[in-house]
């Protein structure tokens, strides 16, 4: 499975003001506790205080060695002398440059899609709101994400750009940094629960004076997939899943803690590598896999394949198992933007309750007779 994500840092300077007399002398009051806004995601924090919010980013890519933390500066708002050794930005913000598709949702959902002015490669972009600001040149291709165009950058001028790392080793990072852009990494990849991507959404809420709004969208979110799985909630887990496709020589299933597993936990479907600790995917040969899943019910297949034919004739082995032979394949990714982007990896991890909802029709059509799927095709 590929992911579509990419992101950034930066500095304020700060005045205190002094009064005419010593003791006249106006003094920030240093954070007390304050409650994390954040209830599912485990990547990031926010804690809101008078005029500023501290926005903590963890664990951003595998073995990361440090956390970042951010200082949302309000208009007026006032900044302690302890946080200002952190980076501050200025909000709400009034333009952003993202090099994540699965940003995009989050913006128009918040209704501040018109505030993006770059992105990497465009053609990645799938929605069709997002595209229609492309074509008309308000959102500029900014080069590749391993490298961006670093002269376009500046001459933008962006009040943030969100970006994200793969490692410790991140120069185009430091080379934003070093140009003096602001520059915020986020990490919605990382996260491996489905409603813990989903709530990345209050980020930018917090980035764009909209922490109300993004709290009533996701809790809605949260409402819609609970109620689906209370809509299965007596249901057996019996439908027996096999999970993904051969690349090159290896095959690629989710571990049983991924995002991808939960799902089909979620959607009480058997799938057969459940019990396989751990996050991300799991290489093995085409063996193993034919002897395990031969007979599964239920295929969800990897990749843009348009019929079960096209599926088939992509790797003669495929027609040796049960779900193939019944054509009971299906995949998430055939779906495509104008411009050849994979609208799934774009929308789905900001509505899981669509991807759920999905899967439930797949393996429990009965309870959901009159659903018409978002992402999921069935391969005829």
């Amino acid at each position: 499975m590929k992911f579509s994500i990419r992101l950034i840092l930066f500095i304020l300077s700060f005045s205190t003001f002094v009064g005419c007399k010593k003791s006249e002398t106006l003094k920030v009051k240093e954070p007390t506790n304050s409650k994390n806004a954040i209830e599912y995601a485990s990547g990031f924090s926010i804690n809101k205080y008078e005029g500023y919010s501290i926005v903590t980013v963890s664990n951003p890519w595998p073995e990361a060695n440090k956390d970042f933390t951010y200082i949302l500066k309000e208009k007026n708002g006032s900044i302690p002398d302890s946080l200002k050794k952190y980076n501050i930005i200025p909000v709400p913000l009034k333009s952003i440059v993202v090099t994540s598709t699965t940003i995009i949702p989050f913006l128009e959902m918040l209704g501040v899609e018109k505030s993006l002015v770059g992105f990497p490669h465009t053609d990645y972009v799938s929605s069709e709101k997002t595209r229609k600001l492309i074509d008309a040149g308000t959102v500029k291709n900014i080069g590749q994400n391993e490298k961006l165009n670093m002269e376009q950058l500046i001459e933008l001028e962006p009040n943030l750009i969100v970006t994200f790392g793969i490692d410790n080793n991140n120069p185009m990072i430091d080379n934003l940094q070093k140009s003096g852009l602001k520059v915020l990494i986020q990490a919605d990849w990382m996260e491996q629960t489905p409603l813990g991507k989903a709530e990345w959404i209050k980020l930018y809420g917090a980035l764009f004076g909209k922490e109300k709004e993004a709290k009533t969208l996701f809790d809605g979110i949260v409402k819609n997939y609970n109620d689906a799985i209370q809509l299965i909630a007596t249901k057996k887990p019996t439908a027996t899943v096999l999970y993904g496709s051969m690349y090159q020589d290896q095959w690629y299933v989710a571990k049983g803690n991924s995002w991808v597993a939960q799902f089909m936990k979620d959607a009480k479907a058997n799938y057969l590598w459940a019990n396989v600790a751990g996050t991300g995917s799991l290489s093995l040969p085409f063996e193993k896999i034919l002897e395990k899943a031969k007979t599964a019910k239920y295929w969800i297949a990897t990749g843009s394949f348009k019929s079960i034919a096209e599926f088939k004739n992509s790797n003669t082995h495929y027609s040796q198992f049960d779900a193939a032979k019944s054509k009971n394949v299906y995949t998430f990714e055939s779906k495509l933007g104008a411009t050849g982007g994979t609208i799934y990896y774009e929308l789905a991890p900001s509505r899981p309750d669509l991807v759920l909802k999905d899967y439930i029709k797949i393996f429990h059509p009965e309870l959901l007779p009159n659903y018409t799927f978002t992402f999921a095709q069935k391969l005829n």
